[in-house]
């Protein structure tokens, strides 16, 4: 019979394969701990299989929920060739009304990101007419404030 130290090195090594294959980083965390508990089993011989696999268990779900906890996701494919915050600060005419209860539409000279018309949202009235200024963009609407 194989030893069980080797069986959960190769499991530690085929799940770091299959990470490596997909670029995700939820499997490294399984990888590494069948890689500890193969450690542990090669220090301590006589683990019992239930201690193996409830160290393994614990080890893979701590980690993981370690790493999720303090992973700050970037997005920047979503915004090819845009550069980060160019919208911000940009000034278009109100198109559309809108307040804190009713979305509106605002339109620009030159267009912002692909295109001349947005669907705005604010959270004061801003008449139609009147010159607004985009302050974030949520989704695929701008934020936008009355322009003094």
């Amino acid at each position: 019979m194989i030893d069980a130290m080797w069986i959960w090195g190769a499991i530690g090594l085929i799940l770091l394969a299959v990470e490596m294959a997909t670029g995700t980083f939820y499997v490294l965390w399984f990888g590494i701990s069948a890689l500890s508990v193969a450690v542990a089993v090669w220090v301590f011989p006589n683990i019992p299989q239930a201690i193996q696999f409830a160290m393994f268990a614990a080890l893979s779900i701590s980690s993981l929920a370690i790493w999720r906890l303090n992973y700050k996701k970037t997005e920047t494919h979503s915004r090819v060739g845009q550069a980060q915050g160019e919208e911000i600060g940009r000034t278009g005419t109100v198109i559309e009304s809108c307040s804190p209860t009713q979305n509106g539409k605002i339109r620009f000279n030159q267009g912002l990101m692909g295109s001349r018309e947005w669907a705005a949202i604010s959270d004061e009235p801003v008449d139609a007419g009147n010159t607004a200024t985009v302050v974030a963009v949520e989704g695929n609407m701008l934020r936008i404030k009355k322009s003094n």
